[in-house]
């Protein structure tokens, strides 16, 4: 489906050399923020406190988070699971807390909804007693129930972490298969060069405003691969396609024809794709907030890397019609029977 068609195409290769110098320069400032700054790992990496509790009514998000911050948390993870009366907490470890930092800050949550904490014994579904602690109010009713209260060690944290560079290598590699099987292996390089543009460049923004790097991010940056490769693999089908069409062409005109008859899908898919994510960016709440973040950055830069990045390299690298084209051959004359 087309909304427009550009009739004359756009010389993209032209200006391929200054846009990659910019990339280049974007790339290198990402690193240098990603060496001297750092990610800012949240707590499923560098471990911390996990708590569940459950309000009678829709938690006040922003209300915990304050309360929160007037301990001294910076920028502290308040999401809702299950139900809106449901609430998980994830918070660094604090040694100026004490031990029992999980029941320092209960007792703060339970001020600020003005009850009083105590512990309650209730009998599991195994018969057992079990005691957890409640804020009350006056006439004894809850207010805000502890469901439960987990510690995630730093052990755990690097676990998370390596488990996530090694999913991000495996899918960095199954991409290069991939598009060597599929296309060519001048393809496969580009597109990786692009694709590790595209994640580079995500990161080095979380290290420069130090975002919060969690679980939920690194799954918006796999996402991200997934989604620059598609782009990448429909310019480069449109490449193979328009070299088989157009023989007279040379390379240049080849992938600058490919992409600006691409343009339309482009617009549209990457249009209604930002539109969901700017959806979930402002009206998504905290929870979402650095996952949209991190997708509409990828985004943006996927666009940019396809055109700009992935097609000059396989460009620069000397793909030709050959690589692509198998030329035909020629039927021998004496293919057949000879009596």
């Amino acid at each position: 489906m087309e909304f427009f068609k550009i009739k004359r195409d756009i010389p993209f290769m032209r200006y391929a050399l200054v846009f990659n110098v910019i990339s280049a320069l974007t790339f290198v400032a990402a690193v240098f923020f990603l060496v001297t700054k750092g990610l800012h790992y949240s707590v499923e990496f560098t471990g911390g406190t996990v708590m569940e509790l459950r309000y009678p009514h829709a938690a006040d998000q922003e209300k915990i988070r304050h309360s929160l911050e007037k301990l001294g948390f910076e920028q502290p993870e308040v999401s809702s699971f299950g139900t809106a009366q449901d609430v998980m907490l994830r918070l660094p470890t604090r040694h100026d807390l004490g031990a029992n930092s999980s029941a320092t800050v209960f007792n703060a949550l339970c001020a600020a909804e003005n009850g009083t904490p105590k512990q309650v014994h209730e009998t599991n579904a195994k018969g057992e007693d079990v005691a957890h602690a409640s804020c009350v109010n006056a006439a004894g009713a809850e207010l805000v129930g502890l469901q439960r209260v987990e510690f995630v060690g730093p052990q755990v944290g690097e676990e998370l972490a390596q488990n996530g560079l090694n999913a991000l290598l495996m899918v960095v590699v199954g991409v290069m298969i991939y598009l060597a099987v599929r296309f060519e292996w001048k393809f496969a390089v580009a597109a990786i060069f692009a694709n590790m543009h595209d994640v580079v460049i995500i990161l080095g923004f979380f290290a420069f405003f130090q975002w919060e790097f969690s679980l939920t991010v690194l799954a918006a940056v796999l996402a991200v691969l997934g989604y620059s490769v598609n782009e990448s693999v429909v310019i480069f089908d449109r490449i193979r396609e328009t070299f088989r069409k157009q023989r007279k062409m040379s390379v240049t005109e080849v992938i600058d024809h490919a992409i600006t008859s691409t343009m339309s899908r482009t617009i549209i898919t990457h249009g209604c794709t930002e539109m969901m994510v700017l959806s979930m960016l402002f009206f998504g709440g905290m929870t979402l907030h650095y996952f949209a973040i991190a997708l509409t950055i990828g985004i943006l830069f996927g666009i940019y890397s396809s055109v700009f990045v992935a097609a000059a390299i396989a460009m620069w690298l000397g793909v030709k019609r050959e690589d692509l084209v198998k030329p035909a051959k020629e039927r021998d004359e004496t293919d057949g029977a000879v009596v």
